[in-house]
């Protein structure tokens, strides 16, 4: 009898990082999408055969709204490369006023970063709707791009979670 091996959020970082030493170095996104509008684009742009890269780790959530400045530092600290905010486009929301409190939040949050040492280009919040699968996919190989421009992250990463 054998059982399916479930592999967490720890054992796919440490199949990252150990992946990573034997090639070139590829960065680490971690894209938040709101449920309703940009994880359903991610969701069509894979129904339509689309490609971003797949160093791209979505991470759905109710509403843009709904994430904590601290999830983004966390990722930084866990060792992302870059993260990104997708929501619904302002005045979409499914719960009516959610993108325009995430904006608000987001803006406090790049001032932050910048006085911690985060280059700002590191983070990005972007508006795509359900249907906009071709755009989702522009935005993820776009900043994926960028991303690897900047380089590896060390500003604010955590040794603890990295493996020797």
């Amino acid at each position: 009898m054998q059982f399916c091996k479930i592999k967490t959020a720890r054992m796919l970082m440490e199949e990252t990082t150990t992946t990573s030493t034997n090639t070139k170095w590829e960065p680490k996104i971690v894209a938040f999408c709101c449920n309703w509008c940009s994880y359903a684009g991610a969701d069509l742009a894979g129904n339509n055969r689309l490609e971003y890269p797949g160093n791209v780790k979505i991470i759905r959530i109710p509403c843009s709204c709904r994430l904590n400045p601290l999830f983004i530092l966390r990722a930084f600290q866990r060792g992302a490369d870059g993260v990104i905010l997708c929501g619904c486009h302002p005045g979409d929301c499914h719960y009516t006023s959610g993108n325009y409190f995430a904006r608000r939040r987001m803006t406090l949050l790049f001032s932050m970063l910048n006085y911690l040492g985060i280059e700002k280009e590191r983070t990005r919040v972007e508006w795509c709707s359900a249907a906009e699968g071709v755009r989702f996919a522009e935005i993820m190989n776009s900043f994926v791009a960028q991303i690897t421009e900047l380089g590896e992250n060390k500003r604010l990463e955590d040794l603890r979670c990295k493996k020797n």
